[in-house]
């Protein structure tokens, strides 16, 4: 098997090219055949060298390595103008000399005057030049398209995914192959690279439908092994409308960012529209690559669910070692800035350490936490990460200054008995002081003063949550009082039982 990813160059590489991608390498991977990469850059006008980078950069990222190219559809312009000479040569396509103007005026015409069909109105205005005067006027230097001259029947195909499809060659209009200016239009383009690179598989979006019985009756009147076609379910939005930017669409390199790993990545658009057969929904690429077939690629669109994206992504997470999450966290937060916890959060008080609200989050180089404190608080977080980027805002009240209180959870914890959440706090700041700075002494010390007191551990863990991480969710307790350490956590608890008793 010989497949190929065909971007073009307008824009990044969003979801669905992404999921057509995969889906191909997955094919060619399991066959042990050539992934071929070829970039689709005869539209010279809207084509971005950016937008190549972005492309190659977003299936690196990925990891869907190619086998052959890039190969630039521009470079084989000669080819796809022999080609159009050869058909022309072969009487399967003819020089139309008509101007875009006086076509459009006769078709607006026709379909006014009720005649129906207008798909053969080119070849109806085109026989008025006879083949000695086509030949003269183009050795004359006129301008002139190519159409192909589309035969009469039916095209039909098995497609690997909708099964046996045609269509009528009546209703297909004699289309341009070479424009005017001498550069082939996208179906030449296509089946001339095809031929060429040998493709033996064309696997897209079904929006190629409509393409495909030209594609084929080109192969045909090339003399060129016609491939096998899939077409595949168009990617949707909840509301069941085409994926697109108002339903938050956004290119791979976004979701890079935000900190999806691409193996979640991946295992998310394999599911977009194919079905391993179970509900298993984690698997790995080799699952991936020995199980995926087209058989098992549903007809109907897939519709795009980002919040199951993050729900998988928070999976991977979930289960990567404490060195990869640290190192992964390491990496992210060297690019977070100084938002706070989340937009919302009303904060109250003061920031620790002169910082305020608002105090930027320190380098990467800053992080006032030694490795086995920071990778404590990178495998504490995990389990509550959906990405990376959600994971350094979630670490914030660790490697900066609090800036400030959640001013509900203070109205709940703190507020309603300002003089015994002070004295609370006293009495666990007193024993914390002398306890061993250890996991368990820690447990012992807090549980011990609850039982004291005859309360419930909350009434002691929430109070104090908030006053170590201004929060009123947070890792359990112990974790925090380890990540935080001695010196800092006891700073933060009489930091706390200052706000409550001075704030107004």
């Amino acid at each position: 098997m010989r497949l190929r990813f065909a971007p073009s160059p307008t824009g990044y590489l969003h979801v669905g090219g992404a999921r057509t991608a995969l889906f191909n390498w997955l094919l060619a991977r399991q066959a042990g055949g050539a992934f071929v990469l070829r970039v689709e850059d005869t539209d010279r006008d809207r084509s971005r060298p950016e937008h190549v980078d972005a492309i190659l950069g977003g299936l690196s990222w990925l990891g869907i390595d190619w086998d052959e190219g890039p190969v630039f559809q521009a470079d084989g312009l000669a080819r796809h103008r022999r080609d159009a000479e050869q058909l022309l040569d072969a009487g399967r396509a003819y020089r139309d000399f008509t101007a875009r103007e006086d076509f459009e005026r006769a078709r607006d015409a026709a379909v006014a005057a009720g005649t129906g069909t207008v798909a053969r109105l080119a070849r109806e205005m085109a026989a008025a030049v006879s083949p000695e005067e086509s030949h003269r006027r183009a050795a004359a230097g006129e301008p002139f398209a190519v159409r192909f001259l589309v035969p009469p029947g039916t095209t039909e195909w098995h497609d690997l995914v909708h099964g046996r499809m045609g269509f009528d060659n009546g209703e297909i209009d004699d289309f341009v192959i070479l424009r005017s200016d001498g550069t082939p239009t996208y179906n030449l383009a296509v089946v001339s690279d095809d031929g060429a690179m040998a493709i033996t598989h064309v696997v897209r979006g079904d929006d190629h439908i409509s393409n495909t019985p030209k594609q084929i009756l080109l192969y045909e009147a090339l003399g060129a092994p016609v491939p096998s076609f899939g077409h595949l379910p168009l990617i949707l939005g909840p509301d069941g409308k085409r994926l697109s930017k108002r339903h938050g669409a956004r290119a791979i390199e976004a979701f890079e960012a935000e900190g999806v790993l691409p193996d979640a990545m991946v295992n998310f658009l394999a599911l977009l529209g194919w079905s391993p057969g179970t509900d298993e929904e984690l698997l790995s690429r080799d699952d991936l690559i020995e199980r995926f077939s087209l058989e098992r690629v549903l007809k109907k669109g897939a519709v795009f669910d980002a919040a199951k994206l993050f729900w998988m992504n928070g999976q991977y997470i979930a289960r990567m070692g404490a060195g990869e999450v640290a190192a992964m966290l390491r990496g992210m937060l060297g690019g977070v800035g100084g938002a706070g916890d989340d937009a919302g959060r009303a904060a109250v008080g003061p920031g620790e350490g002169g910082g305020g609200a608002g105090a930027g989050e320190p380098g990467p180089d800053a992080i006032p936490l030694d490795d086995a404190a920071f990778e404590r608080m990178a495998t504490a977080l995990a389990p509550r990460s959906r990405t990376f980027v959600e994971m350094a805002r979630l670490a914030r009240p660790y490697i900066a200054p609090l800036d400030g209180y959640d001013a509900k959870a203070a109205r709940k914890s703190w507020y309603r008995d300002r003089a015994g959440t002070a004295e609370l706090l006293r009495a666990v700041l007193d024993g914390l002081a002398s306890t061993a700075w250890e996991a368990e002494p820690l447990e012992a010390a807090l549980r011990g003063l609850a039982a004291e007191r005859g309360v419930g551990a909350g009434k002691i863990f929430q109070p104090l949550r908030l006053a170590l991480t201004g929060l009123p969710a947070s890792p359990g307790i112990f974790d925090v009082l380890l990540i935080l350490g001695r010196e800092r956590s006891l700073r933060r608890v009489g930091r706390a039982i200052a706000h409550i008793e001075d704030d107004p």
